[in-house]
Formats: C-alpha cells, structure tokens, sequence
C-alpha cells in the first residue's frame, strides 16, 4: 500500500465527532430527538471558556413546535460514572453561551467493560441545595442495525458491526456497499473496518475492505482501548499482590485458612483489598 493511501486512512481514522455527525445532520437531529419537523440551522463551536471537547458535537436546531434550541451531542467510546457531571456542565455551558434550551444526549458505542450502570441524569443534594441533568442516552449496542439502513441514518454506518445484529459479515458488507455509494460517506470506510475488528477476525476483515486494517491502530479510539487495557492490567496485578500479601499475613498469624474465607478475600476489589491490609497492620 502506498504511503500516501496509508496517510489519508489514518487521517479519516482520526475524524471527530462534528465532521461524523455533520455528514447527516438533519437526520441525526430527529433520530435523537424523535421529532420528524426538526432541522439543523448550524453547527457550532463547542469550545467554552477553559473547556474545549473534540468528542462534543451542538447543533442550533429548529422545531415549528418548540421553536430554536441545541442538541448536545457527547459520543463516547464506553461509558464512565464521570459522564453525569460533564454532560450537566456541557448543557450548562452550552445555554449560558448561546442563550437557547439544550437538549443534552451522550452516545455511548460499546459497553462498559465492567459492571457499571450506564445513568441518563445527573443528581445532587448538598446541603439542602439540589441540582438534576437529564440527558438523553444512546447505547449504540442496543440500537438495530436494520434500523440503520431503514432511516438511511448514515452517521452510524460506519458502527454497524458494534450495533444489535451488525456483528456479521453480511451486514458489514451491506454497511460498506453504501458507504462507497456516496463519495462524502467513502471517507468513513476505515472507521467500519476499526469497528468491524471487534466482531470478526482480522483477515475476514482485510478482505471485506480490501486494505491493511493495522494502519487504524493511529485511531485515538484504537489508542483509548489500548491505553484501557494496559490500565486493567496494571489493576489487575496490583489486585493479585494485594491478595496474596494479606493470605499471606494472614497464614502467619492464625495458621491454615477456611476456604470459605480464602474465597471471600479472593472476591475482594482492590481498594477493599488495600482497606482490608491497612487494618491488619494496625491489627497485627
């Protein structure tokens, strides 16, 4: 492959939120909205003062019913708790800058690698003070691939391998077919094969987009994913020092230990594992 080709697909591996949703904005805005008389007017600048989000997307729409407000778009590769209190400071900015209602939504396109619970508002009560967010919730893996392809909702084709009954080659193919059917979509190409790697294998991959999948790896998403599991490794080998110091304190002190409470320090996080070997410092 020549270098150039490699160049440009590293680029568009690269594109960002406002240049994925701007490709189909009208259509994203009542997908997300659920209100078929809303369209796009323009797309703004997301970056306030101090803050600046290149996974932000707002768009000033109109509606003859609820007249101009914005759609605050937050795509996310997973989901994390903090999502709550950035998408009420988003929202907050977002109206104080440009004077319009916002209606907030946060993409999320794969699941939480571990068990969290995705939430769709942000609450607080400090001091007899309460604040509330709600935010509309997107789980790309709970949305239907045919749906896609029904409601002609381009933006998500690149995601059809990460979406409810998407994960085959059927429909990757089906996805690619209409990518290359319209030159602004082409570009988009390298984002479906990125996600089309997590459901098939590598060379089923290569050869259904006809190129070498491993130049996606410059992806910041490829490099987010990366990044996260390096950083599970590293928890999970501090997990397993900690479970073994504390049996082994333990063994020591009292002698042979119970299964039962073998399997309940095996089952412990690691900052209940780090809480649990502080008090047997204190203790022993």
């Amino acid at each position: 492959m020549s270098s150039l080709k490699v160049g440009a697909l590293v680029k568009v591996a690269d594109i960002g939120g406002k240049r994925l949703l701007g490709l189909s904005p009208d259509a994203w805005a009542k997908w997300v909205t659920q209100q078929d008389d809303v369209t796009v007017l323009e797309i703004l600048g997301s970056d306030f003062q101090w803050v600046s989000r290149e996974n932000d997307v707002l768009m000033k729409v109109h509606s003859p019913i609820y007249g101009d407000f914005l759609i605050l778009t937050e795509l996310q590769l997973r989901y994390t708790t903090k999502m709550p209190l950035r998408m009420r400071a988003y929202a907050a900015l977002a109206q104080e800058k440009y004077g319009l209602p916002v209606y907030p939504v946060l993409v999320n396109i794969l699941p939480p690698s571990d068990p969290t619970v995705v939430c769709d508002r942000f609450e607080s009560d400090f001091l007899g003070l309460q604040a509330r967010q709600d935010f509309h919730v997107i789980n790309l893996w709970e949305v239907d691939a045919e749906m896609v392809f029904e409601q002609s909702l381009d933006t998500l084709l690149p995601f059809v391998p990460v979406l409810k009954d998407g994960g085959n080659e059927q429909t990757v193919r089906r996805a690619l077919v209409q990518l290359q059917q319209n030159e602004q979509l082409v570009e988009l190409e390298s984002l479906l094969g990125f996600f089309a790697s997590f459901v098939l294998e590598t060379e089923l991959v290569q050869q259904i987009m006809r190129w070498d999948v491993t130049v996606l790896r410059e992806s910041p998403w490829y490099l987010e994913i990366q990044q996260e599991g390096e950083q599970r490794g590293r928890t999970e080998g501090r997990t397993e020092e900690a479970r073994s110091l504390i049996l082994r304190q333990l063994s020591r002190r009292i002698g042979g230990l119970p299964q039962n409470l073998r399997s309940q320090i095996q089952s412990l996080s690691l900052e209940q594992l780090e809480s649990l070997g502080e008090a047997l410092l204190g203790f022993l």
